[in-house]
C-alpha cells in the first residue's frame, strides 16, 4: 500500500457555538477532517488551552481520526470559541473571541519536522491576526518542501486582515482560494484590477506566481484558473442545512486532487461535490458518508460532469 500523503490544517482550532449547540470548528480542523475522509494522513497544527474545552476538543479530533500530535497546549490562554449565527439561507456570521490559545502559536522543532514532511498545507488569514501566530505560520510555510502544495484559503473575517498579510500569504502560497465576495476586497487591498472574476483571478495568479487560483461562488459553483487554462463549474444543487465548513471541504478536495495530479475539470467537480455535501449537513465535520466520499475521490472520471 502506498504511504498516505500528509496534509496539514495550520492555524486556528476552536469550538463553534452554533444555535443548536457547540461543534468543533476552525477552518484548519474542518479542512483536515475532510482530508482524512479522503484517505490522507490529516494533521491539525494549532494550539488549545489547558482547560476543559481544550481537553474535549482534542478528544473530538481524535474521534474524527485527525492526528492531534501537533496540538500545542497553552497554560495561560483559553481554548478558542466563536459564536455563530445563521441567516435564513444558512450563511454564517461569526463573533470570534480574542486572545485565544491559537493566537500564540509557537515555532518548535516538532513543527519544523512536520513542515518538512507535509505534502500539502492549508492556512488562512484569521490565525495571522496576532504577531506571534503570524510569525510561526510564516516559518512553517518557509520550512515546507518546494514541491509541497501550499493553499492560502483567504477566509476574511471582519478586520482580522491587512494588505500586508494578504500579500505575504500569497507570496508564501502556490494556490489561492477565495470566494466571490472576497475577491474584489483582496484585489482592492493589493491595488490590482480585473474586468471580471476570471480576469481578476488570472491577474492575481500572475502577480504572485501562483499555480492555481480558485474562486468559489456558493451554490453557483466555482472557477479555477491555472497557467494557460481555466475551468468553470455550475455547482451542485442540494438542500442547504448550513454553510459552515463548506468552503473548507471544497479546499480539502482541491488539495487531494492537486496531489493526485488531476485535471482542472476533475478537481473542480470533486471540490464542488464535497462542498455541497457538507453544506447539506449540520456543521463543518459531519459524519462520513461513504457514497458522498466516493463521489469526491479519485474514482471521478476525466471530464465527468
Amino acid at each position: 500500500m502506498p504511504q498516505k500523503r500528509t496534509i496539514v490544517g495550520l492555524g486556528e482550532v476552536l469550538w463553534d457555538l452554533l444555535p443548536g449547540g457547540k461543534q468543533l470548528g476552525g477552518a484548519p480542523a474542518n479542512f483536515a477532517y475532510i482530508c482524512g475522509l479522503l484517505g490522507c494522513h490529516a494533521v491539525v497544527a494549532s494550539r488549545i488551552g489547558a482547560d476543559a474545552l481544550g481537553k474535549e476538543l482534542r478528544q473530538r479530533l481524535a474521534e474524527l481520526q485527525v492526528d492531534t500530535s501537533f496540538l500545542q497546549v497553552d497554560a495561560t490562554h483559553p481554548t478558542g470559541t466563536v459564536r455563530v449565527s445563521l441567516d435564513a439561507e444558512g450563511q454564517p456570521a461569526y463573533e470570534i473571541e480574542k486572545n485565544a490559545a491559537w493566537d500564540f502559536l509557537e515555532w518548535t522543532p516538532g513543527w519544523e519536522g512536520l513542515a518538512g514532511q507535509a505534502d500539502a498545507i492549508c492556512f488562512g488569514s484569521l490565525a495571522q491576526r496576532s504577531a506571534a501566530s503570524r510569525g510561526t505560520i510564516r516559518a512553517f510555510l518557509g520550512a515546507a518542501r518546494p514541491e509541497a502544495v501550499r493553499i492560502f484559503d483567504v477566509n476574511l473575517r471582519k478586520d482580522f486582515f491587512s494588505a500586508e498579510v494578504l500579500a505575504e500569504s500569497l507570496r508564501l502560497a502556490n494556490v489561492a482560494k477565495l470566494n466571490d465576495a472576497e475577491l474584489p476586497v483582496v484585489m482592492r487591498a493589493l491595488g490590482l484590477s480585473g474586468e471580471d472574476e476570471q480576469s481578476s483571478a488570472e491577474r492575481l495568479r500572475r502577480a504572485f506566481g501562483l499555480r492555481l487560483v480558485c474562486v468559489t461562488r456558493g451554490g453557483r459553483g466555482s472557477v479555477l484558473v491555472g497557467e494557460g487554462e481555466c475551468d468553470e463549474h455550475p455547482g451542485v444543487a442540494v438542500r442547504v442545512q448550513d454553510l459552515v465548513g463548506a468552503g473548507d471541504a471544497f479546499a480539502a478536495a482541491l488539495a487531494d486532487h492537486l496531489l493526485r495530479g488531476s485535471s482542472l475539470p476533475v478537481m473542480n467537480e470533486a471540490a464542488n461535490r464535497m462542498g455541497a455535501w457538507v453544506a447539506s449537513q449540520a456543521g463543518g465535520t459531519p459524519r462520513g458518508d461513504a457514497a458522498a466520499i466516493k463521489n469526491c475521490g479519485p474514482v471521478i472520471e476525466e471530464g465527468k460532469r
